[in-house]
């Protein structure tokens, strides 16, 4: 069995080819963590494919295919989920969340409602992973590169019509 560390640094290098290929920087691996096999693994995929709902997470998840439950695996991100990320975990049952990067994010919005849905977020410590430590590089190098297309990718922005509850 591998380890987190392991894991992480595979998701760390779909976020790099993703980088590599003018996306946004974020990856994600799916494990089943009875056996450790990697059942998918992907990256962002905004610019290549023009789809703003292709996430490092989702990718993972649609690469893993069909299952008849998510019961059993841990999903490896390298950056917090979004609302639309985090829902997905919550809606097909994956018990587990590993999060490289916990700095280049908005806030806890989404580790609150994962918590909250009994879901385990682990969040890796830079200080005691180098790939960790790498994804929080990453994004911040890309979020200096690209503000436009980092903001596009999280939505755009707060919509000023809409009252934030808070």
């Amino acid at each position: 069995m591998n380890s987190d560390e392991h894991y992480m640094q595979l998701a760390y290098e779909e976020a790099r080819n993703s980088y590599n290929e003018s996306g946004c920087p974020i990856g994600g691996v799916l494990v089943d963590h009875t056996s450790g096999a990697i059942l998918g693994k992907g990256h962002n995929a905004l610019v290549q494919e023009g789809n703003p709902i292709i996430h490092g997470e989702m990718a993972a998840i649609r690469a893993a295919g069909r299952m008849t439950n998510r019961h059993e695996t841990t999903i490896y991100t390298t950056l917090v989920p979004c609302f639309m990320c985090a829902g997905t975990i919550a809606q097909f049952g994956i018990p587990r969340v590993v999060i490289g990067d916990a700095t280049n994010s908005a806030n806890r919005e989404t580790i609150d409602f994962m918590q909250a849905r009994g879901i385990e977020v682990c969040i890796m410590d830079p200080q005691q992973s180098s790939a960790a430590q790498s994804c929080i590089e990453l994004v911040s190098r890309f979020k200096s590169e690209k503000p436009e297309l980092w903001l596009e990718d999280w939505g755009g922005g707060v919509n000023p019509r809409l009252k934030r509850r808070h």
